[in-house]
C-alpha cells in the first residue's frame, strides 16, 4: 500500500455523500506499498461510534477493468473468505471514481503483518488452509480474467530482458519460460479457477497465528490453482539465503491438502510450478532493475527489489525439487 494520489477531506466527503456510513473524522495515507493509493478512513457512524475503513484508489487499472475484482471479492467474502469486499452506496454501487481514479471503500480488518523471518509453520498452515478455501470458493466464480503478468507477458518480456543478461542468466530465464510452455502443452489436467496471484506474506494479517485477512486481491486471475500455491510456498517458506524451510512448506502443503486434496496431475506438475512462480517474480523484478521500466507511478517512487533473491529461490527449486505430501 502507498500514496500516489492525494485525497483531501473535501474529496473524501464528496465520495462519502453517496453512502450511509457516517461522517468523516480523519483520514491518513498508508505508506509502504507498491501499486495503489490507500488511506485509512475513520467515520462517525449514525449511532455515534467510530468505524474504520480503507479507501483504495487504483493507479494502474481503468474503470472498465475493475468489475472483475469488485465481483470476485464480494463473491469470496459471501463464502466466508477473509477478503476486503467493497461497500456499496445507497444505490447499490461499489465502484466509484475519485480524482480520476477508480476507487473502492473497504472494510479495515484487525490484525498485523508478520515479518518474513518471523513466519512459523503455524502461520504457513493458516495461510494454506485459507488459500485452499479461497480456491474452492472461486471454482465456480462466473467471471474470467487473464493475468496481466501471465504467460503472454512473460514470453514477451523474457525475450527483451534476456538481451541484457549474461549468457548463463539468459538461458536460465528462457529455459524456464520454455518449460512452462511444455507443461501447458502436456496431457496433464490441472484444476483452474480464481487465484489470488500475489499472496506474499505482506498481503495477509494475523492475530498471533490466527489469520484475520487476505489483502490486495488485485492480481487475481483465472489460472492454475497450484501456481497460486507455488507463489505462496516460495515466499512464506523461504530462508534468507533462498533455501526453503521444509517444516514451513510441509505445514503449508498439508493444511492446503486437508481442504482441497491434490490430484495426481498436480503432484506431477508441482516441481515445475514452483520454478515457474520463482521465474515470474524474478522477471518482474529484473525489468525495473535493468531500467526497462520506471519503478514508480505518476507521483512517488517505488523502491527497487533485488531480483537476485528470486533467482536464488529458482536455483534452489531446480536443484531440490519440491514434492507434495
Amino acid at each position: 500500500m502507498a500514496v500516489y494520489t492525494e485525497v483531501t477531506a473535501q474529496d473524501l466527503n464528496r465520495l462519502l455523500a453517496d453512502f450511509d456510513l457516517g461522517t468523516l473524522v480523519t483520514h491518513k495515507g498508508i505508506e509502504g506499498g507498491i501499486e495503489n493509493t490507500n488511506y485509512f478512513v475513520t467515520l462517525k457512524a449514525p449511532d455515534g461510534s467510530e468505524q474504520q475503513y480503507v479507501l483504495t484508489l487504483f493507479e494502474e487499472f481503468t474503470q472498465d477493468e475493475m468489475p472483475f475484482f469488485v465481483e470476485l471479492t464480494a463473491w469470496l467474502a459471501e463464502r466466508g473468505c477473509p477478503v476486503p469486499a467493497p461497500f456499496k452506496d445507497r444505490d447499490g454501487i461499489a465502484l466509484k471514481q475519485l480524482n480520476g481514479r477508480p476507487a473502492l471503500l473497504l472494510r479495515r480488518f484487525d490484525g498485523h503483518h508478520v515479518a518474513q523471518q518471523e513466519l512459523t509453520p503455524e502461520h504457513c498452515a493458516a495461510i494454506g488452509k485459507a488459500l485452499a478455501q479461497l480456491h474452492r470458493a472461486g471454482l465456480d466464480f462466473y467471471m474470467k480474467r487473464q493475468a496481466h503478468r501471465g504467460i503472454f507477458w512473460w514470453r514477451r518480456e523474457s525475450q527483451r530482458v534476456a538481451q541484457l543478461l549474461d549468457a548463463e542468466e539468459a538461458e536460465l530465464l528462457l529455459r524456464e519460460v520454455r518449460l512452462f510452455d511444455e507443461l501447458r502443452e502436456s496431457d496433464l489436467k490441472l484444476p483452474m479457477g480464481a487465484i489470488h496471484g500475489d499472496l506474499f506474506h505482506d498481503n495477509a494479517l494475523f492475530d498471533g497465528t490466527e489469520l484475520t485477512a487476505i489483502l490486495d486481491v488485485y492480481n487475481a486471475a483465472t489460472a492454475y490453482l497450484m501456481y497460486d500455491l507455488a507463489i505462496v510456498a516460495n515466499d512464506w517458506c523461504v530462508n534468507p539465503d533462498g533455501t526453503i524451510d521444509a517444516s514451513r512448506e510441509q505445514a503449508l502443503l498439508q493444511a492446503y491438502a486437508a481442504e482441497r486434496p491434490f490430484t495426481d496431475d498436480e503432484r506431477e506438475a508441482w516441481p515445475q510450478l514452483t520454478r515457474t512462480a520463482a521465474m515470474r517474480f524474478w522477471l518482474s523484478r529484473l525489468i525495473p532493475w535493468l531500467g526497462l521500466e520506471q519503478a514508480g507511478r505518476q507521483t512517488g517512487e517505488m523502491k527497487l527489489k533485488d531480483p537476485a533473491e528470486l533467482k536464488r529461490i529458482l536455483q534452489f527449486r531446480i536443484e531440490h525439487p519440491s514434492r507434495l505430501p
